[in-house]
């Protein structure tokens, strides 16, 4: 799944190449890539046209598409799923084997917005927007840690008062948004932390600490992932970004660590799998 710098790079992408352009035509080649969209495929592409569309937004791993014309208050939000591609084309190249959706603009720009899901798990929908601007259906996600309004302080006193562990704490988009399995583990190599350690220890220090290691982790993601809109291209999938950098911990079982050379460890956890080092991240003590 992409995670937070992956969906921010195709958020820059389409702020570049996308937004404050009126929609002359949206063709749904693919009802599924938009059963969000409970009015169906034929609303859909009917109240998309002759809409413009304003900059791209982002809260953690979602990303939307505020509608600036008569339909304001209104959101494209973008579901990429597993494996949805958001690509600005010339309107001229052939069709992706999966093209799902087209979105062609009313200028001269040559340019169209294409949604490509080969598995068809992500998707497209229309949504009310909340005073805040938010699509309504992700009003409870809480804001990221590279937002400028994410609260510290609040965000550790939540870490005190629940019953939970620090990795289900860092996947907890009620808590923080945007932090997924791969760069949870990341963050939580770099703080010594083991996965499993109780929220309810973690004093105040430590908790600035995980945040900065976090903070760290994706802005040296979006550092590489950020390069990559020198051509018309806009791409988020597991192959892209920071999964082309060397991890500290992600996929690393059996090889050494790079602090102190015990070979990193895997194990099954919430059917993902977390990586980590035996002996700078020792379990917690068990009682």
């Amino acid at each position: 799944m992409p995670e937070l710098p992956e969906v921010e790079v195709v958020r820059r992408g389409l702020d570049r190449w996308v937004a404050h352009r009126t929609v002359a035509e949206a063709e749904v080649r693919h009802p599924r890539a938009v059963r969000r969209h409970l009015a169906g495929p034929e609303d859909f592409a009917a109240r998309l046209a002759g809409e413009r569309i304003g900059a791209p937004q982002r809260r953690g791993k979602y990303l939307w598409l505020p509608l600036e014309g008569a339909d304001h208050g209104v959101a494209i939000l973008a579901h990429l799923g597993m494996s949805g591609q958001l690509l600005v084309q010339p309107a001229t190249t052939p069709d992706e084997k999966h093209l799902r959706v087209r979105v062609r603009f009313a200028d001269t720009t040559g340019t169209e917005l294409r949604f490509v899901d080969q598995r068809t798990f992500g998707g497209l929908s229309l949504h009310e927007t909340t005073p805040d601007g938010l699509p309504d259906v992700i009003a409870h996600i809480a804001r990221d840690p590279l937002d400028p309004l994410f609260d510290d302080d609040a965000f550790h006193a939540a870490l005190r008062r629940r019953r939970t562990t620090v990795k289900r704490a860092l996947l907890d988009q009620s808590l923080i948004s945007g932090v997924g399995n791969i760069y949870a583990d990341e963050a939580l190599w770099r703080s010594r932390l083991h996965y499993d350690r109780p929220t309810a220890t973690l004093t105040r220090p430590r908790t600035t600490e995980l945040l900065g290691h976090v903070r760290d982790v994706m802005n040296a993601a979006l550092a590489v992932g950020g390069t990559s809109f020198d051509s018309l291209y806009v791409n988020v999938n597991g192959e892209s970004g920071y999964f082309d950098r060397s991890l500290d911990a992600y996929g690393r079982e059996g090889l050494p660590c790079h602090r102190c050379g015990t070979p990193m460890a895997r194990r099954a956890w919430m059917n993902r799998s977390s990586y980590y080092c035996p002996h700078c991240q020792r379990p917690p003590r068990t009682s």
